[in-house]
């Protein structure tokens, strides 16, 4: 079965997910790349979210990567569309504003990319969230979507899920279940 993206659904959930940061007092930074910058704003679209995103990068190309902490050497071994590139700007993130969760995301949306094209796939998206220390990554393969905004509000929602999920998981954890 294909997964429906709906934007009224995606927004609605990130009005839970900066109320329940703000309420919990925990912070949230991301490093976009094909996402451009999609995340944090789902996450200020919600009054009082200055109290949980103190900032985030949008690093459309490997040279701001690089320039906000992700090394080159990750983006030469592994190519710029990778796990281990969407840890270390999950990583880089988090750090930079010593944030409770950071995030890192990068991949292709509906075209191949002229800069990378030998490791660009439409498609293909990967995700990284550090939160405790820990950091887990995430492979999407996305199907056709109409607009490059739905692709964002597609990985938007993989995202979101996969936030809530370690959010859930910490909790249980703090609560030595």
């Amino acid at each position: 079965m294909t997964k429906k993206y709906d934007e009224k659904e995606i927004r609605a959930d990130y009005r839970r997910l900066t109320k329940l940061l703000i309420e919990k007092k925990m912070t949230i930074t991301t490093m976009e790349s094909a996402t451009s910058g999609q995340i944090a704003s789902l996450i200020t679209d919600t009054e009082g979210s200055s109290a949980v995103l103190k900032g985030a990068f949008v690093t459309y190309c490997n040279e701001a990567k690089i320039m906000q902490g992700v090394p080159a050497e990750v983006i030469d071994k592994y190519t710029v569309y990778s796990t281990q590139t969407a840890e270390a700007m999950a990583k880089a993130c988090t750090k930079a504003y010593r944030a409770d969760i950071g995030i890192g995301v990068t991949g292709t949306m509906g075209n191949v990319d002229p800069a990378n094209p030998e490791a660009s796939i439409p498609g293909q998206v990967y995700f990284a969230v550090e939160m405790d220390g820990k950091v887990r990554s995430y492979y999407v393969e996305l199907k056709s979507q109409p607009t490059r905004r739905a692709y964002k509000l597609a990985v938007a929602k993989e995202i979101y899920d996969a936030v809530m999920e370690q959010m859930e998981e910490s909790q249980h954890e703090t609560a030595g279940e």
